[in-house]
């Protein structure tokens, strides 16, 4: 795998028939590259509920082809049956993760095509929603290489980047959110260094952002989730850079677990601590962090996913949260496809949002 080189994963797309999506399946990763053309409903709530698909933005697109995939399948000329069996579909994809504001965003979009063409064939809607779900794509792909560039001015060469989680293309599109700038920076000859935390329960830290990076050529180093800490304190962090699954309007975020744990670090050590995502994940609907859903996932992911044999007892006890809530006053910064936020995150959300970020 000495491929050395910025590549980018064809990792969500329409299958070459169009009547199916297809996903690298991540939850094989580093070790299997297999690729999964998906078209049943239950097939598709399986991938993101067991993150075969994974990553906000990469969700957003998935649930969009998916959407319009399952509409293709249609038997009915008619059109309030049509619109409900998309709505009965947009409401089970929604189901399969609560935290990511992306999959219902995305699928809202698609829906709302059927529901502002009541006078179309129904050819004609699929064909609009398959328009829509492919306008996604290509936004989020836009997206990403503006949060890059943003990100990219917060860091100079030869800094350490902590990262947390997996945020690069495999999570999104192209170059990534939270990784963007690190991809980028190779792109462009810029040496940066990543220090990538393992991210427990479920590793994406090692299985997939060490991956991406080692992969482009990009320095990093695998560290365990409680190292944080020492390299920090050694003077090897310069910059905390992780993605985000849902941001409330006062700047509070969810990200995978133990994302705030390095934000409370990187505020004790000095370190800025920022967060990349696209507009598309920011829920102007949600006040604060005590408002985002957290995921609650099978313990066993703790106890037996990455072992030969389970690492506990079976009758002990597992709390296993897939997200935390990061304060916004341990964020530095939040880096969007439109400019840099920076607190107090609801008046820099207005000015950037107009007509969204001041809404009550």
């Amino acid at each position: 795998m000495e491929l050395k080189q910025v590549t980018h994963i064809d990792n969500v797309r329409l299958s070459d028939d169009g009547r199916a999506v297809r996903i690298l399946d991540q939850s094989l990763l580093p070790n299997e590259t297999i690729y999964l053309e998906l078209q049943t409903p239950e097939e598709l709530y399986e991938a993101i509920a067991t993150l075969r698909v994974r990553g906000a933005p990469a969700i957003g697109i998935f649930a969009g082809y998916a959407l319009y995939v399952l509409a293709l399948q249609t038997k009915t000329t008619s059109y309030a049956d049509f619109l409900a069996e998309c709505q009965k579909n947009r409401d089970y994809l929604n189901s399969s993760r609560p935290t990511a504001v992306n999959l219902r965003h995305m699928l809202d979009r698609v829906l709302a095509v059927v529901q502002s063409m009541p006078c179309a064939d129904i050819s004609a809607i699929q064909a609009a929603m398959g328009q829509m779900a492919k306008a996604i794509h290509e936004e989020d792909i836009a997206m990403c290489t503006a949060i890059s560039e943003y990100g990219l001015s917060l860091v100079k060469a030869g800094d350490g980047i902590l990262t947390h989680c997996n945020a690069g293309p495999l999570a999104t599109s192209r170059y990534g959110t939270g990784l963007g700038p690190l991809f980028l920076a190779q792109e462009r000859g810029i040496p940066l260094h990543a220090f990538c935390d393992e991210t427990r329960p479920l590793l994406q830290g090692a299985r997939l952002t060490a991956y991406e990076l080692q992969r482009a050529g990009i320095d990093c180093t695998l560290i365990c989730d409680n190292m944080a800490s020492l390299v920090m304190k050694q003077g090897k962090i310069n910059a905390c850079f992780v993605g985000c699954d849902r941001v409330a309007r006062n700047g509070d975020t969810a990200n995978k677990i133990g994302t705030s744990g390095v934000a409370i670090l990187a505020k004790h050590y000095g370190i800025p601590f920022y967060v990349l995502g696209p507009s598309s994940t920011i829920d102007f609907t949600c006040p604060d962090g005590d408002h985002i859903p957290i995921e609650l996932r099978d313990g066993a992911e703790i106890k037996e996913k990455f072992f030969s044999k389970p690492s506990s007892l079976p009758e002990v006890k597992c709390y296993n949260p897939a997200f935390d809530v990061t304060d916004h006053e341990l964020i530095t910064a939040i880096v969007t496809e439109k400019g840099i936020c920076y607190p107090p995150f609801a008046e820099s959300f207005a000015k950037l949002f107009p007509g969204k970020g001041a809404k009550a």
